[in-house]
């Protein structure tokens, strides 16, 4: 793998949050989940989604576990990453999708990571590009 220029962490260290950061939002155990939110974020990270803040570990994690009970749990869809991670500078993006099992995404957004010089996320945007279908 290459490495990129700046503070920006390399490729395979960008794959690996991409990873991880997928993973984080199906994670069933608690303190597995608070353990990998502390590891993606920085300790001030922030979440922006559909016109909502969450800030700290504390708001993070309550998010998570919110949208794995809804989403993974509630409703049986696993979340994806459509494979599609570009980077410029330390921004990072990439699709991230809910997906029924066996079926096509009924839901996807742009994730945006501003990465630290440490590879934390200290800013995430999620801009919807496939709303959920109206129930």
């Amino acid at each position: 793998m290459t490495e990129m220029t700046g503070s920006t962490p390399r490729t395979f260290e960008l794959e690996s949050i991409v990873g991880r950061y997928v993973a984080v939002w199906s994670e069933p155990d608690p303190g597995r989940r608070r353990e990998a939110i502390a590891e993606l974020w920085a300790s001030d990270g922030v979440e922006f989604v559909e016109g909502a803040r969450f800030q700290g570990y504390e708001e993070l994690h309550t998010r998570v576990t919110e949208a794995y009970e809804q989403f993974v749990v509630g409703a049986g869809y696993a979340v994806t990453s459509a494979g599609d991670v570009t980077v410029h500078d330390d921004i990072t993006m990439f699709t991230v999708r809910l997906v029924p099992d066996g079926g096509e995404a009924v839901w996807a957004a742009r994730v945006f990571l501003v990465l630290g010089d440490d590879g934390r996320i200290r800013e995430d945007y999620h801009l919807t590009v496939k709303p959920l279908p109206s129930q």
